[in-house]
């Protein structure tokens, strides 16, 4: 998989797709203000990045976002893909899967 994937390749991917991770990598205090998640999604401290990356499993596609899809999920991706781990980041983080009409828990 690419390292970026835009809000529409990814709801075709979820569709499709089997094994996949989605991780919620904003900052707390940018969780803290709007906790509404993609389905499926679950909340990892980006700070911490080190310690829960090892728990990841190698077979699923790992797909990642922050807030704009900037600086702290690609620093998230960089790790994750320098353990070797198949991961991928939401262009324009979750404002920009939110602005395609892409659903939020």
């Amino acid at each position: 998989m690419n390292r970026n994937i835009n809000p529409a390749e990814l709801r075709q991917w979820l569709e499709q797709a089997g094994d996949t991770q989605i991780l919620d990598v904003r900052k707390k205090a940018d969780f803290d203000l709007d906790p509404k998640m993609l389905p499926g999604a679950r909340w990892l401290d980006p700070a911490e990045v080190a310690e829960w990356s090892a728990d990841l499993s190698g077979d699923a596609t790992i797909v990642v976002y922050c807030v704009h899809g900037h600086a702290v999920s690609n620093a998230v991706v960089d790790h994750l893909r320098g353990r070797g781990l198949n991961a991928c980041l939401i262009d324009g983080g979750i404002e920009a899967w939110k602005e395609a009409g892409g659903k939020t828990v």
